[in-house]
């Protein structure tokens, strides 16, 4: 028995300190710093990890991006994942989550082709986009189980595995039918850092870049799939300056900003 694992990464930016350009309305991407988005490496990490539990097993580090997106497969080589693709063209420009996951569930579907998946890995969310939903939908489009906020993976064959799901009110145990698709949580693993070898691996690994056409989709799916467009970013506006209560005790000042809040009509 062994596995087929794939793991799905993203290329997001290092600082949420990020400016907007008041003409255009877009995001200023110029001089930004991206790497591998941080729920991810716990994405990462597992596969490695079921790896290593189940020798002869296989990973390989799937992205949807620009060209740029590259470094982050090899990023995920240099943890211990065996191969990388990148899904890149303008027909997936405007970062949507609905259609993300249709481009992903595409490109899993070639790779199954290829040889069977077992099952596909997601961070819990992106800290860019912050939708979380990308996991799911990859899931619904493939017609797989999916599983959200995944926190271990307690025993896995090529058939079925058993999962404990983080839920409001404790932990639910599933045991869920394989080919699958799991969003890890941060309580899943503690990720390790790049190793030398791994590096080296990474930096000669050949990551094949696939287009729409080599998915058999094209621009006019991929643009009805977007249920909503950002027509334009701003920064938030500047916090007003607070309000200063003046009293000689701490009584008439108490008494002072109720009167203000009743003549507002806040209480």
């Amino acid at each position: 028995m062994s596995l087929n694992i794939v793991v799905c990464v993203k290329n997001t930016p290092t600082t949420t300190n990020v400016s907007v350009d008041p003409a255009t309305g877009k995001i200023k991407s110029s001089g930004l710093v991206y790497a591998m988005n941080p729920f991810d490496e716990y994405a990462v990490e597992e596969a490695v990890r079921l790896k290593e539990r189940i020798p002869g097993s296989t990973a390989t580090a799937l992205t949807v991006g620009p060209d740029s997106s590259e470094s982050v497969v090899r990023d995920a080589i240099s943890r211990g994942i065996d191969a990388g693709v990148i899904v890149s063209g303008p027909e997936f420009d405007g970062d949507n989550a609905y259609s993300a996951s249709f481009a992903l569930a595409a490109a899993i579907k070639k790779l199954n082709a290829e040889k069977p998946v077992t099952i596909v890995l997601f961070g819990k969310n992106t800290n860019d986009g912050n939708s979380g939903m990308v996991g799911a939908e990859t899931a619904a489009w493939l017609d797989w189980p999916g599983v959200v906020s995944v926190k271990k993976i307690d025993s896995i064959d090529d058939k079925i595995a058993v999962v404990w799901r983080m839920m409001e009110d404790g932990t639910d145990v599933l045991k869920v039918t394989l080919p699958a698709c799991l969003s890890t949580t941060k309580e899943i693993n503690e990720p390790r850092l790049p190793s030398l070898k791994g590096k080296m691996a990474a930096k000669k690994a050949a990551v094949p870049k696939w287009t729409a056409s080599d998915l058999g989709l094209n621009a006019a799916q991929l643009s009805e799939l977007a249920p909503s467009l950002v027509a334009k970013c701003s920064t938030p506006p500047a916090r007003p300056a607070g309000m200063k209560v003046e009293g000689a005790s701490a009584a008439e000042k108490a008494k002072k900003l109720v009167d203000i809040l009743i003549e507002r009509k806040l209480i």
